[in-house]
């Protein structure tokens, strides 16, 4: 009998599922692992972080629809072989993971398979488009953001816009009486963490709840996505990072019509396919700048300031808003994140490492590629065309993206009694820095490097 073993990571679903797909309609019997990374937890300084109970919810949805999870902790380096081997199983398949520290744990799970004489075989999930099928003409990696997206539109079209689905054959996978089931055995407290309640419940059922609510939003996402007081987005990155809903059937979803709110939500999916791509291509932008120069950087900020970012405590209330939200919830709206890290960066002028650190600690969409792409465009230090000297002010920004203080009025209940006209700059509060005042120190710091 050939059997086979799925190695689930950060796709936590049973259907549209590449690697469990081949793996169901390949062999005769296949085995599912999930592994709680001792590596990735030990780096989580919260004890009570919601990213561990949203999995273990993710794990929870997946064990109610019948399947059966070897659930281990530890080093998968060591763990992957020696199931693979007590179960004495010809291939360990998972889909591919294209972070730093993942593809080097990879690589190590395959020489040590291959020392038992046991196939380790990966596949493309994660994303649309892997590094080799979007180049330029002289077969380069693309480093600005629309030429790329124009060829992997270009590549796409050529394709005929198709998105595979991969059929799992649930029957396949082997059913065992398990006794460290997230379902009866509290993982929380073998791991030494206190559950915490996820602003959002994990699943892909739940995720499946979600895109369809998004359905009937989609035509409008242009206009409503960067309003954050609207429910005007898809509210699903989490269920995205930790692969409760298929890459494929965002694709599919925009594909249902022909709007400008689709376009641009396929936009936002071809700007993730570019981030993790960066990522990959270019590993060192993980605790670096992509513009090299940009490491020379003198940052004149102070943590004073960098604590009252992080504490929503600044006196601008839309960065202290945004930021109390992510605090309370490890949700953040886009339009905020670009406001927030602008802030930091070019207005306290804090370094952006700081930031992309805070947020890794705090969001539950948290993701490596999309959080360091996205400080380093606030920063200007990324794969960005514009330059240096775009700084946005979260006045202005306030009053364009929150103009009535709804969202302000939420998080900043304090401010609750003003004026839509006072609320974005109330007179009565004296902000931790002098916007106009930062923003020359923010040009005079930048351009030092770039003369």
């Amino acid at each position: 009998m050939n059997k086979a073993l799925c190695w689930i990571r950060r796709d936590l679903r049973s259907y549209d599922h590449h690697a469990l797909s081949v793996a169901t309609q390949s062999y005769d019997k296949v085995d599912v692992v999930f592994v709680f990374d001792e590596t990735i937890l030990s780096k989580l300084v919260d004890k009570k972080d919601a990213r561990l109970s949203f999995i273990i919810e993710s794990l929870q949805c997946l064990e109610k629809k019948g399947l059966s999870i070897h659930l281990v902790y530890g080093k998968p380096q060591e763990l992957i072989p020696e199931i693979a081997k007590k179960l004495k199983v010809q291939c360990v398949l998972c889909n591919r993971d294209y972070e730093p520290y993942a593809k080097k744990r990879d690589e190590q799970v395959a020489k040590n398979l291959k020392n038992l004489n046991i196939d380790f075989e990966q596949f493309k999930d994660h994303v649309m488009m892997e590094k080799h099928e979007v180049l330029t003409q002289s077969r380069g990696i693309y480093k600005v953001f629309t030429p790329y997206k124009n060829q992997w539109l270009k590549v796409f079209n050529e394709q005929g816009q198709t998105t595979s689905t991969f059929n799992v054959n649930l029957k396949k996978i082997s059913s065992f009486n398990n006794e460290l089931s997230t379902l009866t055995y509290d993982w929380h407290k073998a791991l030494g963490f206190t559950p915490s309640p996820p602003a959002l419940k994990g699943g892909e059922g739940e995720a499946l709840k979600k895109i369809a609510l998004f359905k009937n939003k989609i035509t409008n996402y242009k206009n409503h996505r960067d309003i954050p007081s609207l429910d005007g987005t898809s509210s699903l990155s989490a269920y995205i990072r930790h692969g409760n809903i298929s890459i494929r059937e965002m694709v599919r979803l925009a594909l249902t019509e022909n709007s400008e709110g689709s376009q641009v939500w396929l936009s936002e999916i071809i700007w993730r396919d570019f981030y993790q791509m960066i990522l990959e291509t270019h590993p060192y932008v993980a605790k670096s700048s992509f513009k090299k120069e940009y490491d020379q950087i003198k940052w004149q900020g102070s943590s004073d300031h960098f604590k009252a970012w992080c504490e929503g405590q600044t006196g601008v209330p839309i960065i202290d808003a945004s930021m109390r939200c992510l605090n309370a919830t490890g949700l953040m709206h886009n339009r905020l994140r670009m406001i927030v890290a602008s802030f930091l960066c070019k207005i306290l002028l804090v370094d952006w490492r700081l930031g992309e650190e805070y947020f890794a600690q705090k969001l539950l969409d948290f993701d490596l590629a999309a959080n360091s792409g996205g400080w380093q465009w606030s920063s200007s230090s990324g794969c960005d065309a514009q330059p240096y000297f775009r700084i946005f002010n979260p006045y202005t920004q306030s009053e364009k993206f929150d103009a009535d203080g709804k969202f302000i009025k939420v998080w900043c209940p304090e401010l609750s009694t003003l004026s839509k006209k006072e609320i974005h700059r109330p007179p009565q509060i004296t902000p931790i820095v002098h916007y106009e005042t930062q923003r020359i120190k923010a040009l005079s710091m930048y351009s030092a490097i770039k003369s």
